[in-house]
């Protein structure tokens, strides 16, 4: 069993399981150290947990409580499983419902409200979406719990409207800083599920899609006035990577960051309008 920890922070980790295990690998017992949520990405294991079997593919969530016992078996594997494991502090579970029943499931099938978010976890994992890894794992947690108690949450508060965009100055004015979900909801005051729920409701956009596009802009400007390298742009405005920073880049302008500086110096408001309109 390979584990690979692709986000952390003191409210949520986000972790790349993946095992090898044949059918002839003896099981043992093992205990959740926290709640968790693992997504099956790929093949299928089977799992004993509270004196059930549950059989999990792909699409399967398996669901985990702080010390509880569980017992991975490996009867139907094929080539080996991967799981995307969402881990959650005790505080996030309280905040998005707090409930206990929902995460002693062991194991729930495939179900489509929660494959979506699961698929959409692995593309954020790849680089192939504009959020977060925590924004995403907020979401599926809240989904699974809203599915599993059968209480769907209200929108935010009219009286939250002007801490949503306080907040989004907040992000626009720290957008070069290395931030997550965790550090912007704290300095908006609310509770990172509170806040991502808020957040999204009245702007329309996640605290990441916001923050990589706070960034762009910021780039966009840097390219069209300054004659600094794009690596060093890129770093600049926040982008950790390079290769991340032209990928998005192209993908909102249309045009790559050596391009957009090219054709800002012939016609720049066309371009500035254009970024601004695909952003």
């Amino acid at each position: 069993m390979s584990a690979t920890t692709l986000f952390e922070s003191r409210l949520l980790s986000v972790i790349d399981y993946r095992c090898t295990a044949s059918p002839a690998d003896r099981p043992f017992a093992e205990s959740h150290e926290r709640y968790s949520l693992a997504y099956v990405r790929k093949g299928s294991f089977g799992c004993r947990a509270h004196g059930e079997s549950f059989d999990l593919v792909t699409g399967s969530l398996m669901v985990g409580y702080p010390g509880d016992e569980y017992v991975c078996t490996h009867e139907h594997h094929h080539g080996g499983d991967e799981c995307l494991s969402f881990q959650l502090a005790p505080e996030l579970v309280e905040a998005i419902g707090g409930l206990t029943a929902p995460w002693r499931a062991g194991a729930v099938p495939p179900l489509a409200g929660l494959m979506v978010l699961g698929e959409l976890a692995q593309a954020t994992a790849e680089k192939n979406a504009e959020l977060g890894l925590d924004e995403v794992g907020v979401s599926l947690a809240a989904r699974f719990v809203e599915t599993f108690s059968g209480s769907a949450r209200n929108g935010p508060r009219p009286v939250d409207r002007r801490r949503a965009v306080e907040a989004a100055h907040w992000i626009d004015a720290h957008s070069s800083e290395d931030i997550d979900l965790d550090r912007i909801a704290t300095a908006a005051g609310l509770s990172p599920f509170h806040f991502l729920r808020l957040f999204s409701g009245v702007l329309g956009v996640t605290p990441h899609q916001y923050l990589v596009r706070s960034r762009l802009r910021h780039a966009a400007r840097l390219l069209a006035d300054a004659e600094r390298a794009v690596t060093e742009i890129a770093l600049d405005v926040g982008f950790a990577d390079l290769s991340n920073f032209v990928r998005s880049f192209h993908r909102a302008a249309g045009v790559s960051p050596r391009g957009f500086r090219k054709a800002a110096r012939g016609d720049r408001k066309i371009f500035q309008e254009r970024l601004a309109t695909a952003v």
